[in-house]
Formats: structure tokens, C-alpha cells, sequence
């Protein structure tokens, strides 16, 4: 598979997004296996500065365009189509996120070629790409052999580790032209949630909530349980739907991406849209009566047992074990 292997990096305000950092860490790999270089592709503008932290890849292209000032998929579509058409890279790896999530669909239109989408793992061999991707809400894994060039892969965070995919080394960049249209689709605005709740981004632990709390007023026994283990409560998109935690709590592709030091979910299934918000924990313990919960996939330990018996006897264990201490 000849060509370059691309990556879309991801930035917003002024930061380059983490899964930038995990593409480039799977798409460093990909290249070594295959033999080819790995670039970075950077869309913005005024925001070549940002291009340096992208030295683990071999090179930068750098797009500055008024038009890709803001996260609009169809503007950055549109530029990368560009780019592909000008230089023929082999692969193109797109992160799954809320900014990024419609990249992938709107570039395969335009260039006429398949979009691998939901992708977790991405292997080379024999000249031959394979990329493991979850069907049905995460409940079945399929690997699919790639043959298109260029290959357009989706792929969810936390396919590898943030910290693979960061260099100290200075990127090369390259400045590259790509002319827009006016764009049907325009942003306006950010709206940032209301202040004074908890940033659940810098909890060393959660204890996150799903369907499996049942009612509103369980919603205590994951408060007290988070008490005692001096974290804080958040929950999957079911929860908050229901409004019984608040926006600012909620985890995954419409929510809020964490790395805690302990992730404990109780009665959440794990679809990949709510793994996408916490694969990235140090330490997942998932609590769920249906052994093939797709939550287990990526949890460190799991117990098949009723939350609502298990929350109260763990509150209390802890509470022995620190009376003891």
C-alpha cells in the first residue's frame, strides 16, 4: 500500500484535542509496518503555533484558511479533499469526536470512496491494512480488511495512549493552500455550561451512573458511595435525558471526555458513544447485571451483581476501612 499515512489533527480554542495525540501514536505504528512516512494534518487558521506539538509525526501540513477558523466539518472536508487529490496519502485516520465526528462521511462523498467508521485498532501486514471496528453499540468486534486508497478511518478515542503520541522533537512543517467556498453550514458560538458545578474533568474519581440506577432517587446511593470515596457523580446520556443529573455530568461523545484515576460504572452499559468520553480512565470497574454489557470490554474488573444492593455494602466498606486506618 503505497503512500503517505495521514492524520487529522484535532484542534479547538487554541489546544490541540488528546485524540490528536492518540492517532498519531496508532498512525506512527500503521507507518512503521507498512514502511511509510506519517504527516499530520493541521486545518485552521492563525494556529500554526499549534503545529509544533505535532512532532511525533514525520511531517506537518499546515492549512491556514480564514474559512477553518472554526470546527465546521463541511469547511474542513472540503480542504482535505483538496490535499488528498494534490499528494495521494495511503490512509487518512479522522477522530471520532464531537468536533470531528462528520469529517469522515462528508470526505468520502466527496471523493467517492468508503469511510471506515467506529474503527479501535488499526494493524498492517503484508502490504494489507486491517482495522478493527464495533458494530451494534459496541457488542461485536469486525475486522475488515481495507482496500480503497485512500483508506478513510473513524477512529474512537482512546485507541492508544495520549502519552505515546506526544514528542518533545520539533515538528517540520509544511504550509499548503487550499481554496474554500463560501459554506452552507456557519458556527456562531460556543455555549459553555453554566459555572458552579462540578468539573468532572478533574475528578480523580466518578462514579458514574446509568439506566441500571433505575429512578431519580438512587441517584443518593451514588452520591453517598462518591462521598466516601471523596469523588463526584456523573452519569451516561440516559441519565441526564432524564434530567435527573445535570449536563455538566455527563460522560461521552455528547458529554464530557474524563481520565480519572478510577472510573466505576454502575448500571451503564457502555455503548461506544459513552466509551468514547472514558476509555481513557486509569482504572474501570463496571457493576452490571447483564454479563454481556459491552461496558466489560474495556473494564479492568466487573462484577455481575444489582447495583442497588452493591452501592450501599461498598459505602460501607469503605467507610469501615477508613475508621480502621
Amino acid at each position: 500500500m503505497a503512500g503517505n499515512i495521514w492524520v487529522l489533527a484535532e484542534a479547538s480554542r487554541g489546544q490541540v484535542s488528546e485524540i490528536t495525540f492518540e492517532l498519531l501514536a496508532l498512525g506512527r505504528e500503521v507507518a512503521g509496518q507498512l514502511g511509510a512516512p506519517l504527516e499530520a494534518v493541521l486545518l485552521g487558521s492563525n494556529e500554526r503555533e499549534l503545529a509544533q506539538k505535532l512532532g511525533a509525526a514525520d511531517a506537518v501540513l499546515y492549512a491556514d484558511n480564514a474559512a477553518l477558523a472554526e470546527p465546521v466539518p463541511e469547511n474542513a472536508a472540503a480542504a482535505l479533499a483538496q490535499l488528498i487529490k494534490e499528494r495521494q496519502p495511503a490512509v487518512v485516520l479522522v477522530p471520532l469526536t464531537n468536533l470531528s465526528v462528520d469529517v469522515g462521511v462528508v470526505l468520502a462523498a466527496q471523493l467517492s470512496v468508503p469511510f471506515l467508521n467506529y474503527c479501535k485498532d488499526l494493524k498492517a501486514g503484508d502490504g494489507n491494512l486491517m482495522a478493527t471496528c464495533v458494530l451494534y453499540g459496541g457488542k461485536m468486534d469486525a475486522t475488515v480488511t481495507v482496500a480503497a486508497k485512500p483508506a478513510l478511518i473513524g477512529v474512537l478515542p482512546g485507541a492508544r495512549p495520549v502519552e505515546q503520541g506526544r514528542s518533545d522533537k520539533a515538528a517540520a512543517i509544511t504550509d499548503v493552500a487550499v481554496t474554500l467556498a463560501a459554506p452552507k453550514l456557519r458556527f456562531k458560538r460556543y455555549l459553555d455550561p453554566e459555572a458552579g458545578d462540578v468539573d468532572i474533568t478533574k475528578q480523580n474519581i466518578l462514579v458514574s451512573v446509568g439506566r441500571g440506577i433505575q429512578t431519580q432517587d438512587n441517584i443518593s446511593l451514588a452520591e453517598e458511595l462518591a462521598a466516601v470515596l471523596g469523588g463526584a457523580v456523573s452519569g451516561s446520556r440516559p441519565v441526564i435525558d432524564q434530567r435527573w443529573l445535570p449536563l455538566t455530568r455527563q460522560v461521552g461523545k455528547s458529554g464530557m471526555n474524563v481520565k480519572p484515576k478510577l472510573y466505576l460504572a454502575l448500571g451503564i452499559s457502555g455503548a461506544p458513544e459513552h466509551q468514547e468520553g472514558m476509555r481513557g480512565s486509569q482504572l474501570i470497574i463496571a457493576i452490571n447485571t447483564d454479563a454481556k454489557a459491552p461496558i466489560f470490554d474495556i473494564a479492568h474488573y466487573g462484577a455481575t451483581v444489582d447495583l442497588l444492593e452493591l452501592a450501599p455494602a461498598l459505602k460501607e466498606a469503605v467507610e469501615k476501612r477508613k475508621q480502621g486506618a
